[in-house]
């Protein structure tokens, strides 16, 4: 099966420091790709630049055979629409705070053509219980809800138009462990239900080993090791992964 996205050669430096240093890396349909490793490490800014939100000075990132970076802004913006979709890690960042909980939900659908007020509200009311929020609470304003209802409202705002790749930063960033948990499990449930290509940038080797196919670990702009999830963890072959997964077992 061939890549739906490929990055080669990806060079970035914010004056001497090298926020990206020769990253390659592909995602294939319906493989979650996890991203880990300590903050400044690259990770958020492999993930901006793959998602077009950065340009790298060096390198290239291609989608389905196009390199993203070419393309012009309306097309970037018209792949968030529809193909894409992006959870930040605070999900205001995600949110129209000013719109019902179902506004949010069926803005995205109206983005990908959806006109209809019956159908948009219904398919927002079935989303909203597939993330677990009380769908009575359709026309409550985001900000009257916990940091995970919020959360959980960002993914389905993010997942009702089913985009073939979604690209995660931090999802779980912020919120209580039991929090963490149950947003773990609904987000590994959503994504095997859609069959979703998922990029996720995570600090979390717990929710990368529960998540994600395969792993990068980044470390000073550089990837130092990636393969398949199991293997990295259990057998780390480089000496700061081996730190990182003792820093876990020893926590």
């Amino acid at each position: 099966m061939s890549a739906l996205m490929r990055a080669s050669g990806l060079q970035l430096h914010f004056g001497k420091v090298a926020a990206l240093d020769d990253v390659a890396l592909e995602i294939h349909p319906g493989e979650v790709v996890a991203i880990v490793g300590e903050s400044g490490s690259g990770k958020t800014t492999l993930l901006r630049v793959l998602a077009g939100m950065m340009a790298p000075q060096q390198g290239r990132v291609l989608y389905d055979g196009q390199d993203v970076h070419a393309m012009g802004e309306a097309a970037r913006r018209g792949l968030m629409r529809s193909d894409w979709g992006f959870v930040h890690q605070n999900p205001r960042d995600g949110l129209r705070l000013r719109v019902s909980a179902g506004g949010n939900v069926g803005e995205r659908l109206m983005a990908a053509g959806a006109r209809h007020y019956g159908n948009i509200r219904a398919e927002a009311t079935e989303w909203l219980k597939r993330v677990e929020i009380d769908p009575a609470r359709i026309d409550d304003m985001p900000q009257t809800f916990s940091g995970g209802m919020q959360q959980r409202l960002q993914i389905a705002r993010t997942l009702v138009t089913r985009p073939r790749l979604v690209f995660m930063d931090e999802p779980t960033g912020g919120l209580d462990v039991s929090v963490q948990a149950r947003l773990l499990d609904l987000i590994r449930a959503l994504v095997a239900e859609l069959g979703l290509a998922v990029l996720i940038v995570t600090h979390d080797i717990a929710a990368a080993r529960l998540l994600a196919h395969r792993m990068l670990v980044m470390r000073h702009g550089q990837v130092v090791e990636q393969g398949l999830t199991d293997r990295v963890l259990d057998d780390p072959q480089h000496p700061y992964t081996q730190l990182l997964v003792s820093s876990v077992l020893a926590a």
